[in-house]
């Protein structure tokens, strides 16, 4: 990206794998940024993402493919086990050319977040970022944004970029209440940490499925560690928001019968310290913009967990804005414009939800199940292996914009 030295300020919501990706690109840009976070300090760890198509694409021209590699976690695929333990089918990393539910390149969300701050840091520039803060208030008008933020200060800023996940307050703030943008997808999700049980294949992310839930085990760098997938259909319920109590209880009673390593992970799931849990919704926005507040990332596009792109949405977005930024400092609003324009058929892509969902991934009875696992096991054959690829490679032809 080439410097420009505009006398702009510009506020990013959210210090996640989009904050820090479009702070990175604008600090190079030589744009003056400030980055709240609403954590004490950067999260480690966290549920593996991965990085497919375009977003690989930019991940090298934004420089950071040597750190990635340095933390890429090693799987060689995923396995499918019934309440026994035994192998239903497999579904090999380079069985999709790198592009099934086991990517080529698969790397902690922490660990990929770690890798932009280390960046960020030898980038310099004029930053200002602050951990335990975040906007509580927004005013804008044509020349900019007055924000006050929860410590009580008062800021001015030429733009304010919400990269503050799904349940944004930035988004809410500028554009409306959150249900007037997200649509409930029938359930929950869950990752946390726990000690590697005993009999788990090393380098295998493995997932066993009964009726309306599933629990899985992938692996982590440290092979005395390895992450819990949950995911569970199931009505919504609000009540949950916040309340880890409530949304464990529920992991235990849909998974009390589960059979395989569901026990195991159930009695290390109140001992945990990265236990998350929360509603698989989608996001639409009728603009990713409301005059000098722009949305990016789940905050603006979440198509959730089950499309496998939120990463790649989240790195594709950033770099995007922060190109049209740093190509017209001077005309945000055009910039802006430009923006939701190059990115939109992307993300339409992107958040398609694969296979019908999750009706179709959990379904409710146990014939519907038998269904789906032999649906999975024609994935892997020859004969369907042509229409798999088509589906995982969607966004294979988006065009990523040169900056």
């Amino acid at each position: 990206m080439s410097t420009t030295t505009p006398n702009l300020r510009i506020l990013i919501s959210g210090g996640g794998i989009a904050g820090n990706a479009v702070a990175l690109q604008l600090l190079r840009a030589g744009v003056s940024t400030t980055v709240v976070e609403r954590s004490p300090a950067p999260r480690p760890g966290g549920q593996a993402v991965d990085l497919r198509g375009p977003s690989r694409e930019i991940a090298e021209r934004m420089g950071l493919m040597a750190g990635i590699r340095k933390y890429q976690l090693h799987e060689e695929g995923m396995a499918l086990v019934n309440r026994k333990g035994d192998t239903l089918y497999r579904m090999p990393a380079d069985m999709f050319d790198g592009k099934g539910p086991v990517a080529e390149i698969e790397i902690s969300r922490g660990d990929l977040n770690q890798v932009l701050l280390t960046e960020i840091a030898n980038v310099g520039g004029e930053l200002d970022y602050r951990y335990g803060e975040w906007v509580s208030a927004l005013t804008q008008d044509d020349s900019g944004v007055e924000v006050t933020f929860a410590s009580g200060v008062t800021e001015r800023f030429d733009l304010v970029v919400g990269a503050d996940g799904v349940h944004s307050a930035t988004r809410r703030l500028a554009f409306g209440p959150e249900e007037e943008f997200t649509t409930y997808l029938g359930g929950y999700m869950s990752f946390f940490t726990l000690p590697t049980p005993a009999g788990v294949e090393p380098n295998w992310m493995t997932t066993h499925a009964i009726p309306n839930a599933s629990v899985g085990i992938r692996p982590d760098a440290d092979p005395s560690t390895c992450k819990a997938i949950i995911t569970l259909r199931t009505e919504v319920n609000p009540a949950l928001r916040r309340d880890v109590a409530a949304q464990q209880r529920l992991i235990r009673a849909m998974l009390a019968d589960a059979g395989w390593l569901a026990p195991t992970v159930l009695a290390a799931m109140p001992d945990s310290t990265d236990f998350y849990f929360d509603e698989l919704d989608r996001v639409d926005m009728p603009s990713l913009s409301a005059g000098r507040v722009t949305l990016l990332g789940d905050a603006g596009f979440c198509g959730s967990p089950m499309t496998g792109m939120g990463t790649a949405m989240a790195i594709v977005g950033a770099y995007i804005l922060a190109g049209e930024i740093a190509a017209t400092p001077g005309d945000l609003a055009g910039a802006l414009a430009r923006y939701e324009a190059a990115v939109t058929p992307f993300l339409d892509s992107a958040k398609e939800l694969p296979g019908g969902g999750l009706s179709m991934m959990l379904p409710k009875s146990e014939f519907g199940l038998r269904a789906a696992q032999t649906v999975g096991k024609l994935m892997t054959t020859r004969l369907f292996r042509p229409v798999v690829m088509k589906m995982v490679s969607k966004t294979d032809d988006y065009e990523v914009p040169s900056y």
